[in-house]
């Protein structure tokens, strides 16, 4: 009976993850009531289809762990489901369905409160001036527009900044299906959702659109991409919404402070360290570092916001770990967690 129990109850960490969901939601509902504007999905864009995606992704890559897994000269389809079948019981399930459920909570609940964020008055005038404090005068932008010019290396960086969403969509699924142990996977969807939990808060602290808004002539010379494009529908997307908060479309997209891109990318580089994966962080560094440059060069962010950015993906990380592995009980000899 007791053995019984101990299998099925829900574990320790997993607890403390949904209690961070919780009390992030609790905080949803409670600006929701505040503006009078409804949670909503859009699209289903931030929560259904996403957990969708999250689902095929999923079984894509259980395929693939189940394929690493069975000798290669075995392989068939019923060896890789007897593979699947022995790493996959209900238990094991339920643990990653219920760690990517959080993730997708989190990721919703940000969204809604990123939204409501424009109904503050933006300070970019502010963040213009310590960027051109920072960098003797100049905007950081126009030097690298002088330093990289205005058409290869923008679209080089256009692609940098656009294939963010791929990446972190595989990349925490990736750390739940493909971990030997879920609670290890845990630790990268934990640190992700401490991101998005202290990226929002960093967006009411300083509210703002982004240089691409304060400074257009700064950007004037860039190509037109899918970036001008999504930067001129995050702007109507907001006007629409300060001038009718209750329309059931009204829905914006826009701050700049901190960069959450540089942020989750900041997550998964040190993550990848902290899994020992050599090869991952050098490729994630290098991306991190162009997604840097990608967020200031195409006017998305401020160069301080890439500073919170970097800071705020370290803090996640080490709230992370500490959310699903804390220690709890420390003795000359030994350290316990749970």
């Amino acid at each position: 009976m007791g053995h019984a129990q101990a299998v099925t109850s829900t574990p320790p960490w997993l607890l403390r993850l949904i209690a961070l969901v919780l009390g992030f939601a609790a905080v949803t509902v409670w600006r929701s009531y505040e503006v009078g504007i409804a949670l909503r999905d859009p699209g289903g864009q931030y929560l259904a289809g996403k957990i969708v995606i999250s689902a095929v992704v999923f079984s894509v890559l259980v395929i693939v762990d189940a394929g690493a897994r069975t000798p290669r000269r075995t392989w068939n389809t019923r060896t890789l489901l007897d593979t699947v079948r022995r790493r996959w019981d209900a238990r094991r399930l339920a643990l990653a369905g219920a760690a990517l459920l959080c993730y997708h909570l989190v990721y919703f609940c940000y969204h809604n409160l990123k939204s409501w964020d424009v109904l503050n008055a933006p300070r970019d005038a502010t963040l213009t001036a310590i960027d051109r404090w920072l960098f003797f005068g100049h905007t950081p932008a126009v030097l690298l527009h002088d330093l990289l010019g205005e058409n290869l290396a923008a679209w080089v960086l256009i692609v940098i900044y656009e294939s963010f969403p791929t990446l972190v969509t595989v990349s925490f699924v990736a750390a739940v299906a493909l971990a030997d142990e879920i609670r290890d996977g845990a630790v990268l969807v934990a640190a992700m959702c401490w991101a998005w939990v202290l990226g929002t808060a960093s967006y009411y602290a300083i509210p703002s659109l982004g240089p691409f808004e304060d400074r257009p002539q700064d950007f004037a010379g860039l190509p037109t991409s899918i970036v001008t494009e999504t930067q001129a529908r995050y702007l109507a997307q907001r006007a629409h919404l300060l001038a009718d908060p209750a329309a059931h479309d009204a829905f914006a997209q826009v701050s700049a402070f901190a960069s959450l891109h540089v942020a989750i990318t900041t997550v998964l580089t040190l993550m990848a360290a902290h899994y020992g994966l050599r090869r991952t962080t050098i490729v994630l560094s290098i991306y991190l570092a162009g997604t840097v440059v990608a967020t200031v060069y195409l006017g998305w962010h401020f160069a301080l916001d890439d500073i919170a950015g970097l800071a705020i993906g370290a803090g996640a990380v080490a709230l992370g770990k500490l959310t699903i592995y804390p220690v709890l009980v420390r003795s000359r000899d030994a350290v316990c967690v749970e």
